[in-house]
């Protein structure tokens, strides 16, 4: 069966050897800066309880979003449970593979891995895979890459884990163990974008969680220290940078690529208005581009309705565009890279028209990736 080959697009997207090499360092910057005690220091008092709390382990599939610029690459956001790895592969070897049979034994220890070294941090080395996964994610059979979840449990069911796709309403869950229909789940391949476990219907999650009673990967503090775009303020900010100690150069790279980002509670709301159409403004507590607003068309009515305290504002970066066929409008473009801790494991384009990477746009989608 195709793994949704109407999210996959026939275009190709051409990234600057230079662009992919300065992507690649701010991943392993901003890894290095999670792990610096002085920026734990800063950040962690600032988070919910619950994204204080460390599990000893990481996020198994972290995205890091970039638009290309003529000055190199730029820094949009960090998604720690982003979606599409698997489309993106597809994309990239379209002729060849469509669907989990095509995955070589290469690609498979890529996604694979990751998994493996999750649940062996969270057992202190005692297990070197999970026994049984729950991919989780808020009414998975409705969202659009719930195909690309399936193919994530077939892709454990091979590795001789079970695994199944989920609802949290489907778990039995608190802080002594995770159930699925009666049987033990030692894993969750958190897919829900509740980050913080703040909803009635992860209550049991977060008190297996907090009890060291299942691994869930990723979990609130990855994204706490990475992942909130509250971060971004700080990444974007020289003094802040300093304050802490972050190495120079590491510092000048953030600096380059961090679109210059400020929370509205922090600001003066007529100087910002004043400079709206550089901007773009971003609810802190959203994802998949829902809530963004850009600068430029956004409504003095509207604006002053913005919530201060969740509203960042933002450098406005366009995103670079793929032309196709000559009679064809070019297509807005994203590249993420997939990432686990600090090693890359894929590279995705996402083409769209539109502000939103809907993955509906007509010849849009996941597309090929050639580093020129």
């Amino acid at each position: 069966m195709p793994l949704y080959r109407e999210a996959i697009s026939d275009l190709t997207v051409h990234l600057p050897r230079r662009d992919l090499r300065a992507m690649i360092l701010a991943v392993r910057t901003l890894y290095r800066l999670g792990r610096l005690p002085a920026y734990r220091k800063a950040v962690l008092p600032r988070l919910p309880e619950v994204a204080r709390f460390d599990p000893g382990h990481d996020a198994v599939m972290m995205g890091y979003d970039f638009h290309l610029t003529e000055d190199g690459p730029r820094l949009i956001e960090v998604n720690t449970n982003a979606g599409g790895a698997l489309l993106s592969l597809l994309a990239q070897h379209a002729d060849e593979v469509s669907a989990l049979a095509g995955l070589n034994n290469k690609f498979k220890a890529a996604f694979l891995g990751p998994f493996a070294e999750e649940i062996r941090a969270f057992s202190g080395g005692r297990r070197t895979r999970p026994q049984r996964i729950a991919i989780l994610d808020e009414n998975p059979s409705q969202q659009f890459l719930y195909r690309e979840m399936q193919v994530f449990a077939d892709l454990f069911r091979a590795w001789g884990v079970d695994a199944d796709v989920v609802d949290p309403c489907r778990l039995q869950a608190g802080a002594d163990g995770v159930w699925l229909d009666n049987r033990p789940v030692d894993m969750i391949y958190n897919r829900h974008c509740d980050f913080y476990l703040e909803e009635d219907a992860m209550t049991g999650i977060r008190a297996a969680y907090l009890a060291g009673s299942v691994c869930l990967s990723p979990n609130p503090f990855a994204y706490g220290l990475l992942g909130d775009k509250r971060r971004m303020v700080l990444w974007s900010d020289p003094q802040a940078l300093g304050a802490l100690g972050v190495a120079e150069e590491d510092a000048a790279l953030l600096l380059r690529l961090v679109p210059k980002s400020r929370l509205l509670a922090t600001e003066k709301a007529d100087v910002l208005w004043q400079e709206r159409r550089a901007l773009v403004f971003k609810p802190v507590d959203r994802f998949g581009s829902r809530g963004v607003l850009v600068g430029e068309k956004i409504s003095r009515k509207r604006f002053e309705q913005l919530d201060p305290a969740t509203t960042l504002a933002q450098q406005l970066v366009p995103p670079s565009l793929t032309h196709g066929a000559d009679d064809d409008p070019p297509m807005k473009t994203d590249l993420r890279l997939f990432v686990y801790r600090d090693r890359i494991l894929g590279i995705g384009a996402r083409l769209y028209r539109g502000q939103v990477t809907n993955l509906r746009t007509e010849k849009g989608g996941f597309a090929r990736v050639r580093v020129v």
